[in-house]
């Protein structure tokens, strides 16, 4: 096991020598620092914190500017654990985009875009009602009858309605290590990782 904290920055096309297209997303790895290290004498089970992104000591609060002192770094943005890290690091040190290799598999987990309060048609590919007619209106993008009456005599759990869409946690399997570039702390993942631009994701071996 093994991870990192990075940043989506955008999508570009690379090309092998064959001349194939691979669609493939950037993202800024690192690098992230050792917060804390947590054993199993110690906590019960052996982790790895690390913390991604420069925060102002002015936005950070008193207890989170004196638990990074102690690996002698200033307040991050983002902090989380790792279970089981592979590589042997100790606080303080710093963790870069060089411990994955091009041509590896990694998962790649972050939350997608929030799409706020949706209708049926667009959060769960309903068509619709449909025309109109004998005085109905506005019901080309409605969702119709629930399918209860009287037996039931309420809406059954897990019936597709309309709601909150988007704003979820997703974990993409198998995305290839394109190319690493270490010294931008850039990875390029094969196809497309959930979030916007600049949105914080996790990437995981």
């Amino acid at each position: 096991m093994k991870g990192i904290i990075g940043k989506k920055i955008g999508m570009t096309s690379v090309f092998d020598s064959a001349g194939k297209q691979t669609a493939c997303t950037i993202i800024e790895a690192g690098p992230c620092v050792v917060t804390q290290v947590k054993t199993q004498a110690s906590d019960g089970y052996n982790a790895l914190q690390l913390s991604y992104g420069e925060k102002k000591e002015k936005h950070a609060t008193k207890a989170a500017v004196n638990h990074f002192a102690k690996s002698q770094t200033t307040p991050k943005k983002v902090s989380r654990e790792f279970r089981d890290f592979s590589l042997e690091k100790a606080i303080g040190e710093t963790v870069t985009v060089d411990i994955f290799a091009e041509g590896e598999k990694v998962e790649v987990v972050g939350t997608t875009k929030g799409k706020g309060f949706q209708g049926v048609v667009k959060r769960h590919g309903f068509s619709g009602v449909g025309q109109q007619s004998h005085g109905q209106h506005d019901r080309q993008r409605a969702p119709g009858s629930l399918g209860n009456s009287s037996d039931a005599s309420r809406v059954m759990k897990g019936m597709r309605m309309a709601g909150r869409m988007g704003n979820d946690r997703v974990k993409m399997k198998g995305l290839k290590v394109v190319k690493i570039f270490s010294d931008k702390n850039y990875l390029l993942v094969s196809g497309s990782v959930p979030g916007h631009n600049g949105s914080i994701v996790y990437i995981l071996k």
